[in-house]
């Protein structure tokens, strides 16, 4: 049953990561039955989230530029529209955006930059990505399009956070406060260049790297490990288990530890490929549990014999290392996840994932429990911190 779990577990995993279908040039939503004036085109689309949005770009990766298109309705006749990329989180603190609206002679629509430091719009000014081809329109449905080409540079080799904004009002020239509406405050996402622009095999290729990276580590660190953990933790409990345990705990550790390395080389070699695009925690986190994985195999020939008198010490530093690894790797799961821009369905199949091995850890920390609590009695011996031989007490 353990190892049908682990089995259903991985292949959930595997198919959180797997690349979704390739995306037609122009999209599959309603944003790829969109025209633009002056015969542009682009080579993909997403229908955004919230507010009714919709953005459409090309991104040229030997260049760095990315020509894009936002589509949105104004709150009301007379606001204004705004998107744009921020490079230092996913709110409106730090974004670079293009704002549109009628800021223009006789209420002509125009485009203005705005580097946003705060939650307040400040004045319009040069941002980080250098903008040309500024434009904007009004359509006769009501939607505001607004045009531009960014040079991203670097900063175009990864996932992008983006931000989108729709105002009611222009007062003084300037765009009044939006709505505080749980769609104003939600209206971020992400945009993956290399995965949704149909331009290049390149970009493929890089997407698929990064898939890699996560199903590795996903099942290594996450999965394969902390079933090892349970394997040593309560399985040795029952004397009829023993050696076995030692054997599905070894199996299932050193296997881990190798997907684990693998893993932790795609991510090294995707950081060289990626010049200019630093994950700081996620790669700090993965550094550290590469480096407490690789002690713990050391230790294992180090490891005393149960009578040595230096065992105790060992055990100690065996387990705390062993689960600082694990919760160190699920938490920098989720940070890759959010990097990768996973959907919710396959964060909350992981999350389900965790939760088979919780429950399973705590329903095992019962039972094991009361089998060593009754061996105790059974033998006449007081139950305190030298039961050694009831294997649970860590």
């Amino acid at each position: 049953m353990a190892a049908a779990a682990l089995i259903a577990l991985v292949l959930t995993l595997l198919a959180a990561a797997s690349p979704p279908p390739a995306q037609a040039a122009g999209g599959s939503g309603r944003c790829a039955g969109e025209t633009f004036s002056s015969n542009r085109a682009y080579a993909s689309c997403s229908d955004l989230p919230r507010l009714g949005a919709s953005v459409h770009w090309t991104y040229d990766r030997a260049s760095g530029d990315l020509s894009v298109a936002f589509v949105a309705s104004p709150a009301a006749p007379g606001g204004w529209v705004a998107w744009g990329l921020n490079p230092s989180g996913d709110g409106m603190p730090g974004a670079q955006a293009l704002v549109a609206g009628p800021f223009g002679s006789a209420g002509a629509w125009a485009v203005r930059t705005y580097n946003i430091s705060g939650y307040a719009l400040g004045a319009p000014g040069p941002i980080a990505f250098p903008a040309s081809g500024l434009a904007a329109e009004l359509g006769t449905d009501g939607r505001a399009r607004v045009y531009g080409t960014l040079s991203l540079g670097a900063y175009g080799g990864g996932v992008l956070n983006q931000v989108w904004q729709v105002g009611a009002a222009v007062s003084g020239g300037n765009p009044a406060p939006h709505a505080m509406g749980a769609d104003n405050l939600a209206a971020k996402a992400k945009l993956d260049l290399l995965r949704d622009t149909s331009t290049a095999a390149g970009a493929d290729s890089a997407t698929r790297k990064r898939q890699i990276h996560g199903v590795l580590n996903a099942v290594s660190w996450g999965v394969l490990l902390p079933t090892g953990a349970i394997f040593a933790r309560y399985l040795k409990t029952f004397r009829s288990a023993d050696p076995a345990w030692f054997y599905l705990h070894v199996t299932c550790q050193l296997a881990g530890y190798g997907v684990g390395v693998s893993g932790w080389a795609t991510g090294i070699n995707l950081g060289r490929e990626s010049v200019g695009v630093t994950y700081a925690d996620h790669r700090n986190i993965g550094i550290a549990v590469f480096a407490l994985g690789t002690l713990q195999v050391l230790a294992l020939f180090l490891r005393p014999k149960k009578e040595h008198k230096y065992r105790a010490y060992w055990n100690a530093y065996h387990h705390s290392v062993g689960y600082a690894v694990i919760v160190l790797g699920i938490v920098n799961i989720f940070k890759g996840m959010g990097i990768l821009g996973v959907e919710q369905r396959w964060r909350t199949a992981y999350i389900a994932a965790v939760c088979v091995l919780v429950i399973a850890a705590a329903t095992l920390e019962a039972v094991t429990w009361g089998v060593v609590v009754r061996r105790r009695k059974a033998e006449g011996k007081p139950f305190g911190g030298g039961g050694a031989n009831g294997h649970l007490p860590h």
